[in-house]
Parts: structure tokens; sequence; C-alpha cells
């Protein structure tokens, strides 16, 4: 493995252990500059995720610098037409696998739903700023450490199901809920088979920043449409069934 991915493998880690330093110092910092407790107890969290994540973006850019500009990844990759198709596609494969993979969990005894993707959704209706993290810088870094280094890492060792299962598995590990393991693994392995089919990672960066995107709107800023739609929707239900009583 290159040096440059083990430095960007360490500054993933980093990151991801950093708030318990992060939060804290940015919680001081801010009762210095005159904020109370209280208030900084709120933004302290969002704050650090704001500025942990994009410290991270901008290091693995410069750390992968030469290879954006020898286009190393471009040689045997896929036309640019093609890629724009499977990156549109990607969105829909992925959103597919991942309402598979819920309903595997749900035959399961699983409960559905993501306790990490909630807590997120609650940090975005008080600051959505943090939107920009959720939807766009988290899943560049994810794609670049899950699949372009780590799977990417493991395919040319082992087959595609073998090096996509073990990738995904550690996916799912470093979101802290190995209980959803199987929707995790369905995500990774439609993203890394969109990376294998294009050989392009900005690919299946494109199809999970859209997919972020959409869930999160879904349940934050048009939640309360859509449960007026559903409430709406169960009324004429009610009222058409009553009426052919």
């Amino acid at each position: 493995m290159k040096k440059e991915y083990w430095f960007i493998l360490i500054a993933y880690i980093i990151m991801q252990l950093s708030s318990l330093i992060g939060v804290p110092l940015v919680a001081y910092i801010g009762t210095l500059m005159g904020q109370s407790p209280q208030e900084m107890q709120m933004v302290a969290v969002p704050y650090w995720l704001v500025i942990s994540f994009s410290v991270t973006l901008l290091i693995v850019l410069l750390l992968l610098r030469d290879e954006f500009r020898t286009k190393t990844e471009i040689r045997n990759a896929s036309s640019l037409v093609s890629s724009i198709s499977w990156a549109f596609a990607g969105i829909f494969l992925a959103l597919f696998a991942q309402g598979l993979a819920a309903n595997i969990e749900t035959m399961l005894g699983i409960e559905t739903g993501s306790e990490n993707t909630q807590q997120i959704i609650g940090i975005i209706e008080q600051f959505p700023i943090v939107i920009l993290i959720s939807s766009v810088i988290g899943p560049i870094l994810e794609e670049i450490v899950f699949r372009k280094i780590i799977f990417g890492g493991l395919y040319k060792r082992f087959n595609f199901f073998l090096a996509a299962l073990i990738s995904s598995v550690i996916f799912a590990l470093a979101h802290f809920e190995p209980e959803h393991v199987i929707l995790y693994s369905a995500m990774g392995f439609t993203f890394a088979f969109l990376y294998v089919r294009t050989k392009r990672i900005i690919v299946p960066i494109f199809a999970h920043v859209a997919m972020n995107t959409f869930v999160v709107l879904v349940q934050s800023v048009f939640r309360e449409d859509l449960e007026r739609m559903m409430k709406e929707a169960e009324q004429i239900q009610s009222f058409i069934g009553g009426y052919f009583l």
C-alpha cells in the first residue's frame, strides 16, 4: 500500500476519535470567549464535526494531489458518458440495496432505523450546516477510505465478493452499528461494484453523496410534509373503504 494511503487511514482514524478531545476543547474555548457552558455544550459537537471533517478532507486531498495530477485512475476507466450513466444509476441501486437490506434485517428481528442516522438528523435540525458533513464531506471521505483504499487493496488479493464483504464489515464497524452489518454491507457492495465497473472513485462518491442527501432531506426537511401526505392518504383510503362497505 502506498505511504499516502497509510497517512489517509491514520488521519481518518484520528478524526473518528478526535471528538473525545475536540468537543471538550471547543466547549472550553467558547466559555473563555464569554459563551455560557450550557450553550457551548449544545454547539460543541456540530462545531467539531465541521472542523474535524473539513480538516481531514483537506489533508486527504493534499495527500492525493499527485494522483489527481497524473490522472492515474483515469487509465482503463470507463468513458465519461458511461461513468455519468453509472453515477446516476448508482443512486437507485444504492437505495434499492438499502431497502432490500432493511427488509432482510426486519425479517431477522433486527430493529429498523439507524440510531446513528437519527442522531445526525437531530443535529442537522438544530444546525443545518452539518448537512454539509453528512451529505458531502462524509461520503467523500468514506469512499476514498473504504472503497479506494481498503476495498481497492483487498481487491488486488481477493475476489470481488470477499474484498467487498471485508471492507463492508469494516465500514459497518466504523459507524459503530454492527447490528446493521447487512445494511452497510449492501451499500458497501453497491459502491464497490460501481467503483470496479467504472474504475473511477468519483462514481461511487457521487452516488453516495446523492443517496445521503436524499435520506437527509426525506427525514428532516420534508418529514412533516411526508407525514401529512401519509395521513391524507390514510384518510382517503378509509373513506374509499367505507364507501364500498
